[in-house]
């Protein structure tokens, strides 16, 4: 089992920026591919961002690429998501999620969300 916990969500004005962490636990935390999805009202559940264990590869949706950047501090145990010029249409539950079957695999384990809200 690997046990995720978001923080760092907020409201934000159009243009700001945010920080959100994750911070993993578990006897199969080490290891993972680590990602971030979000979720806005009346929507389905959307892929922000993956990266690898050693953090070598990174991927994005192209709703956020050249704006969001994954990151990870293995010895923290935490992954990070740096939201710079946020737009109302980033207002979403944001979730971390963990693949414990690598790069490839699907997410197999997820935190609860922070609320991400971005006023115009």
């Amino acid at each position: 089992q690997v046990q995720l916990v978001e923080s760092g969500g907020g409201l934000v004005q159009a243009g700001g920026s945010l920080r959100l962490s994750c911070a993993a636990s578990g006897h199969t935390s080490s290891g993972n591919t680590m990602g971030w999805f979000r979720q806005a009202p009346g929507k389905e559940r959307e892929f922000v961002a993956r990266i690898s264990w050693s953090g070598g590869l990174r991927y994005y949706g192209d709703s956020v690429k050249g704006r969001f950047t994954i990151s990870r501090d293995n010895n923290r145990n935490t992954v990070y998501l740096q939201m710079n010029s946020l737009k109302p249409e980033d207002t979403a539950v944001y979730y971390c999620a963990a693949y414990s079957g690598g790069w490839t695999a699907s997410p197999n384990f997820w935190g609860q969300g922070t609320q991400v809200t971005v006023s115009s």
